[in-house]
């Protein structure tokens, strides 16, 4: 398998690195030690890509949406979806899971710790230390929790732990703070099963390696199906883990263009939004600030003395503060584009999904569907487009409906408003 990889000190360009306690370095080094060796030894990806085959079902198809192309682009485009919600547990999540349940193996650590926003990563992970039979913990943010407790549901199903995180705002990051120093912690028999390819080196580069098995079939099957390679790839970006599974293998391929789509929320002139990369007004000024926190440097949303924002998204899974090193790294080089999308254009797009093709996207999936469709005019002719569908939506359920239902009931008194004039 091809292999992104950092320096000696776990930077990729500026960003990246180790920045943890003296307590956890001998942790950190044994997991980097390990994947090392695993990455390069044959029998462990054999072993993993059996998994992948027998246990998640992979490979996962890619859809043509020929509804959404001739509505969007006339016939122009052709445009596809990877369908990683059609992998076990319904999300992409489980590639990277697998991938680590098989380390642990390796580490002889027999309690797996995680953090989760959406729950599909708690999932993935319960799911996981059923089949390995390890003792699993899984830390989500009590907002979170209210927000997806289907998934809260089937992890205690599964026989995990989950505890509610009441730090802070309640969401993704203070589940990883509470995850780290539960690790801190318990270091010696615990593995921290990190779900995006963000913290400390080797995680950016391990969980994106596992995840890679997306940009691989996406290839593959692209290729058979048009015979081509796509022109245009997009994928929504939280932590990063969907989006450099996406992006993997065309990164350094300048006839690929690969599109990350962040949570614009209210808007990002507004305080409700986890856009990091994104700038104000187009003018170069990107509204996260490179900095240091939990374990690694990127770019965080924060202000100039460094205290981390509150952040926001109808999508739990991209309400984090700060975004992959890789990723950071990719948008300043130039070898990816960012862009956001709002609250209002995710839902329509959601709409379109269902409606125009009968698939049903998680939120995080609308995100990438949004800054598609936004891109739509602009394709050219024979364009071969892929869009991520990173996980479905029946988490989603309630979420959608209140939101879908404040939109109507805004319509119906809109109207009434009119007929009453």
């Amino acid at each position: 398998m091809t292999r992104i990889k950092s320096d000696a000190l776990g930077f990729f360009g500026e960003y990246g690195g180790i920045f943890v306690s003296e307590m956890l370095r001998p942790a950190i080094d044994q997991l980097r030690d390990t994947f090392e060796e695993a990455a390069e030894d044959s029998n462990f990806l054999a072993d993993y890509s059996a998994l992948l085959s027998s246990f998640c079902g992979r490979p996962t198809p890619l859809t043509p949406a020929v509804n959404l192309s001739k509505q969007l682009s006339g016939g122009r485009a052709q445009i596809f979806l990877k369908r990683e919600d059609l992998n076990h547990s319904g999300a992409h999540k489980m590639n990277n899971v697998l991938g680590q349940g098989l380390l642990m193996e390796r580490l002889g650590k027999k309690r797996v710790i995680a953090e989760t926003g959406a729950g599909q990563h708690g999932v993935a992970t319960a799911i996981m230390a059923a089949k390995f039979g390890y003792q699993a913990t899984i830390y989500m943010g009590a907002e979170d929790v209210q927000r997806q407790y289907s998934n809260v549901f089937w992890m205690r199903q599964l026989g995990a732990e989950v505890i509610a995180v009441t730090d802070g705002t309640a969401t993704l990051k203070d589940a990883i703070n509470a995850a780290l120093r539960d690790w801190a912690e318990h270091y010696e028999t615990t593995h921290y099963c990190l779900g995006t390819a963000c913290g400390p080196a080797p995680y950016p580069e391990m969980v994106s390696f596992f995840q890679s098995v997306i940009s691989e079939e996406l290839l593959e099957q692209t290729l058979k199906a048009t015979g081509k390679r796509p022109s245009r790839i997009y994928a929504s970006v939280g932590g990063g883990s969907n989006a450099m599974g996406a992006f993997y293998h065309s990164i350094q391929d300048k006839a690929v263009k690969l599109i990350g789509v962040e949570a614009a929320g209210k808007g990002i002139h507004t305080t409700q939004h986890a856009t990091r990369l994104g700038d104000y007004g187009g003018i170069g000024k990107p509204i996260g600030i490179k900095g240091v926190s939990q374990g690694y440097c990127t770019v965080f949303l924060q202000d100039e003395d460094g205290q981390m924002k509150d952040t926001y998204s109808i999508a739990a899974g991209l309400d984090y503060v700060g975004v992959s090193p890789i990723i950071a790294h990719l948008n300043k080089t130039g070898n990816i584009a960012m862009t956001q999308a709002a609250d209002d254009a995710v839902l329509e797009a959601f709409r379109s999904m269902l409606q125009y093709e009968g698939v049903i996207p998680a939120l995080e999936s609308s995100h990438a569907v949004a800054g598609m469709i936004a891109d739509a005019p602009d394709f050219s002719q024979d364009e071969i487009v892929v869009v991520v569908i990173s996980g479905r939506g029946d988490k989603d359920l309630f979420n959608m409906a209140d939101a879908l239902w404040d939109q109507e009931l805004k319509q119906f008194m809109i109207r009434r408003g009119a007929e009453c004039l």
